[in-house]
């Protein structure tokens, strides 16, 4: 098992805990036959199996988190992804020009 599918894995049992769903909730609301959703869902989340990119963007949507969320390596990324979907458009680019802000302060 390969250290991405490992992250991959985690953040995907993490953003469908913080959803309060089970993995056969998941699974069927990402459209997985009842009889196989839980499987396949904990086999994503033990990294066994990875999901190809159509089924993380339609887990993300279920789950209301960015898609790359399940592909960062970084946690703190990965929670500032969170962090900034959450936003309004306001904030996102209060965000956006603040760090560019910072950017340029850093060179």
């Amino acid at each position: 098992m390969s250290n991405a599918n490992e992250i991959w894995g985690r953040r995907l049992k993490e953003a469908r805990l913080a959803a309060g769903l089970s993995q056969k909730q998941l699974g069927i609301q990402a459209g997985l036959d009842e009889f196989v959703a839980s499987t396949r869902i904990n086999r994503y989340e033990l990294g066994v199996h990875k999901a190809d990119y159509k089924i993380a963007q339609n887990l993300s949507k279920i789950l209301n988190v960015p898609t790359g969320y399940f592909y960062t390596e970084e946690d703190n990324l990965a929670e500032l992804m969170l962090t900034f979907h959450l936003l309004s458009t306001k904030k996102k680019n209060e965000i956006l020009k603040f760090s560019r802000a910072l950017d340029s302060i850093d060179r």
